[in-house]
């Protein structure tokens, strides 16, 4: 039996807005404009992201839609990215909402994986801002983050200590 293991990059924000007012935000174009991305498109049921002038689109396709609890999107492109989902989960939580998100399917844990994680960190307090009605502001090609020529560095889970180390792309 073989076992494909897949990152998963995993956050979790309490946000002091009802999820029926922060579920917009993770769930549209309209919504993503306002934290995620400057260059935001939709065409043919689909939205489109774009980064650096469009050097870099990713292509997301709704693939469950429950207001005002979760939305998950299919992703279609990007060397990374393609076939990995996003996933945005809202639940209430005191006086506001907890959002989990997940980004999920990733085939190995990259230096772009690693990353991502930090970038998406950072996105969920720009998402949070914008559901508070603070101008947290958005990524565009001048503030948004890019990993280039990041050399042969991988990295893997441990199984046994459940814990990550750094590998060369030999394993060893």
């Amino acid at each position: 039996m073989t076992f494909v293991f897949m990152a998963d990059i995993r956050h979790a924000i309490q946000i002091a807005a009802a999820a029926a007012t922060v579920f917009p935000l993770a769930s549209t174009a309209r919504g993503w404009s306002q934290w995620w991305a400057a260059d935001v498109r939709e065409a043919d049921g689909n939205v489109e992201l774009g980064f650096f002038k469009r050097t870099t689109v990713y292509r997301l396709k709704a693939t469950v839609v429950e207001p005002p609890t979760r939305s998950e999107w299919l992703v279609e492109t990007g060397v990374e990215w393609a076939g990995t989902r996003l996933i945005f989960q809202l639940e209430a939580a005191g006086n506001g909402s907890l959002l989990r998100f997940t980004h999920a399917g990733w085939r190995s844990e990259t230096d772009y994986f690693v990353n991502c994680t930090t970038t998406w960190g950072e996105l969920m307090f720009r998402l949070k801002a914008a559901a508070e009605g603070s101008r947290a502001g958005r990524c565009s090609s001048a503030t948004a983050w890019r990993i280039e020529n990041v050399g042969s560095t991988r990295w893997q889970r441990d199984s046994t200590a459940n814990d990550q180390r750094q590998m060369s792309n030999d394993g060893s």
